[in-house]
Order: structure tokens, then C-alpha cells, then sequence
């Protein structure tokens, strides 16, 4: 009796891929134009800020890919293998990478800086940093190699055990890699479509022991890298899928088993993963207009007379995000912060609202009065003048 074909590569039409255009078209246009104006914002940022957005869309990028796979990585350990790796002034007497971090951060550094061809043996060099000792979880694993056994993903249910996907057999791995390293180095397609297809056939191959969600994220960030010919990691992509995890893993399941993709359609997948490169981009231009307007604030706040309290506080707020701050600017956090007294916090509040930079919360009263950042204006990214002047000054 004849196996039933129930995976993607058993598809007598794997591995084209087929999607719907006119479906996604829309998707394709916003994220184009998202992306130009994050080129824009870039490009009239200066170099401190630049290198903060740099730093810390690589470090989002590491933690959460790792997390969506359940490894927990120290932020501070990861900052610093970024910083150390791409900047001289690193102060090394700081350090706090660790042999991990480093190969996370090299592999990051390698797939968003690197546009040349993509191989093999690149490949097996990221697999090879993403498991230094040869074990994951603590069991041994080949490295920098394609696997030799077969692949399954699977998940217990009681005693019941649950096959999300099986992968292709080992002997025809290295085959249908040729195949995707031809189609990531030479095809033709949109950047977008490229990114989200080269995501999803590498999960489909399962090509290593362990790593290939990570990897395969990766694999998508250096199509993108490569094809928008950007020059640093500026938005996380990994941030966003991480957000909705779930999500992520029940699109991936139903693109690669043919009982729920029977069309062998893949205009799902494409226009989700489009939907997360967008939302990843305009986290990245939110990030930059918080800048804009700290720039913007303290440029109303430059003639004013502040004591070094108030200067503490106001950028602690405008670090976090006022919209963020957990349970608002209250005269005892404020004094927290401050480290200084209820009364003196009191009166360097009520100079902060007559300087008019702070304001009392709508609906706030008595002990449980709340203050937030008094921003009259907003700059946008798109108003030329005024952004440059904030941003460059």
C-alpha cells in the first residue's frame, strides 16, 4: 500500500513553493514603504544613536530567537558581545559576554554585515558557534554537519505523543540544501517573498541535530540584509515572532503538512511573515522616534533651571517610555529614583509642572496623583527639517 503524502516535501510539486501575488500584494507595498522610512530615520540619526539602535535590535534579535526555543539568555551577556565585537572603544575591563554569547553574537554579526554568497560551510561555521561544545541540552549532537537520522518533531500529550512534522530522510539533505543555497544566491525574487520562502524551506529540511528554527531565522534576516543591501542589524524579526509564538509554530505546522495545505499554497505563510518583518520594522522606527522626542524635550527643557534630581528622573522616564512606566510618575517613585525625600520630591514636582515638562495624569487626584511627560508635538519621521534639527544638533 502506498504511503500517504502528508509533509511538504513529499509533494510531487516541492519545492516550488507557490503562493498567490495579488493576495499579498498590499502586504509587499506597506513593508516596502515601512523600510524606506526606517532608511530615512536611520539616515539622519547620528553615530551614538545609530550605534544604540545597532546594539540593541542585534541583542533583541539573539534573546528572543533563543527564547522562542526555550533558552533564557542574559541580556547584559549578550550586549556585551555586541558591543565588544563591533566596537573598538569596548571596555573590556566590563566584560560580561561569555563563550556562548560570543558565537551567538558572531553568527548575528556574520549573516547581517556578510552579503556574500551564502554555503555550506557558512552554514555549518553558524551551527558550529551555536553549539561550541558539541551538546545541546546535554546530549551530544553532530555539529557543523548535516544530520545522519531521521527528523521529527514531536510533543507529548499524556502518554499519547503527537508528530508535528516529520523532515525528509538524511540522504536527501544535502541534495534539497544545494537546492535552497541556489534558490537564496541567485534567485530573482521579491526580497520580502525570498525571506519568508527561504525561512520555510529550511524549517521543512531540518537539515541539523538541533538549531534549524534559529538558523532558519537567521537564514531570513541575511536574505533581507542581503537583498534591502542593508549594512547592520536594525530591527529583530525574532522580537516580533516571539510575541506571537504560538502563532508562529501553528502557521509553520499547517504550511508543511499537506492534509491542511493540500492547494500547496504558501500565500499564508508569506504574507504572515511579511505582516512580522513590518511590525519588526516599525518597532525599530518607534524606538527612533522616542529619540526624536527626548532630543525635542530636553531642547524645550534646555532654558530651564534643574537640579540634578530632576534631570535623573526626567531620563529615567524618557528611557523607559512614560507610556511604559509602571504605574506612572507618583511623588514616591519619584523620590525612589531621586533618592531623596517625600517633601523635597514634592517641590521639585511642583516646579516641573509650573516649567511645564510634566503634567498632572487626567483622572488622577489626592495620594494618587500620577504626572507623565508634558510632549506639546510630535515629530515624524517624514517632517525633514524639524527631525534633523532634533537629531543632529
Amino acid at each position: 500500500m502506498q504511503e500517504l503524502k502528508k509533509w511538504v516535501w513529499q509533494s510531487d510539486a516541492y519545492p516550488s513553493f507557490d503562493y498567490h501575488y495579488e493576495e499579498i500584494a498590499s502586504k509587499l507595498s506597506a513593508v516596502s514603504r515601512i523600510t524606506g522610512k526606517l532608511e530615512y530615520a536611520i539616515h539622519i540619526l547620528d553615530r551614538k544613536n545609530i550605534r544604540n539602535i545597532i546594539i540593541d535590535a542585534s541583542t533583541d534579535e539573539i534573546i528572543q530567537s533563543s527564547k522562542i526555543e526555550g533558552e533564557i539568555l542574559q541580556r547584559d551577556s549578550v550586549r556585551s558581545s555586541i558591543r565588544k565585537k563591533l566596537y573598538d572603544a569596548f571596555a573590556y575591563e566590563e566584560d560580561c559576554s561569555t563563550r556562548h554569547t560570543d558565537g551567538l553574537a558572531d553568527i548575528l554579526i556574520d549573516s547581517s554585515f556578510n552579503h556574500s554568497p551564502l554555503t555550506k560551510e557558512r552554514l555549518h561555521g553558524w551551527h558550529n558557534a551555536l553549539f561550541p561544545t558539541g551538546y545541546s541540552g546535554g546530549y551530544k549532537i553532530d555539529v557543523a554537519t548535516y544530520r545522519k537520522d531521521e527528523m521529527q518533531v514531536v510533543s507529548n500529550r499524556g502518554y499519547r505523543e503527537i508528530v508535528h512534522y516529520k523532515a525528509p530522510p538524511p540522504q536527501n539533505v544535502e541534495k534539497q540544501m544545494n537546492e535552497l543555497l541556489a534558490y537564496i544566491n541567485h534567485s530573482q525574487e521579491d526580497p520580502y517573498i525570498k525571506s519568508a520562502i527561504a525561512h520555510l524551506w529550511f524549517v521543512a529540511i531540518h537539515p541539523y541535530d538541533d538549531g534549524n528554527g534559529r538558523i532558519a531565522r537567521t537564514v531570513a534576516n541575511y536574505v533581507l540584509s542581503k537583498e534591502l543591501g542593508l549594512t547592520h542589524q536594525y530591527f529583530s524579526i525574532s522580537k516580533m515572532i516571539a510575541e506571537y509564538k504560538r502563532a508562529y509554530y501553528d502557521i509553520l505546522e499547517r504550511s508543511n503538512n499537506l492534509i491542511y495545505n493540500r492547494n500547496f499554497d504558501f500565500t499564508e505563510w508569506i504574507g504572515w511573515h511579511t505582516d512580522i518583518v513590518k511590525q519588526s520594522i516599525e518597532y525599530t522606527i518607534g524606538e527612533i522616534e522616542k529619540v526624536v522626542q527626548k532630543a525635542k524635550f530636553w531642547d524645550r527643557a534646555r532654558e530651564k533651571v534643574l537640579n540634578k534630581r530632576q534631570i535623573k528622573v526626567l531620563n529615567k522616564v524618557l528611557d523607559i517610555d512614560v507610556v511604559e512606566f509602571e504605574g506612572g510618575l507618583i511623588t514616591k517613585k519619584y523620590a525612589a529614583i531621586a533618592k531623596t525625600s517625600i517633601p523635597t520630591a514634592k517641590r521639585d514636582i511642583s516646579k516641573l509642572v509650573e516649567y511645564g515638562l510634566i503634567k498632572q495624569v487626567e483622572g488622577s487626584a489626592g495620594r494618587n496623583i500620577k504626572y507623565t511627560i508634558n510632549s506639546n508635538e510630535k515629530v515624524e519621521m517624514t517632517d525633514t527639517k524639524s527631525t534633523q534639527s532634533y537629531l543632529q544638533q
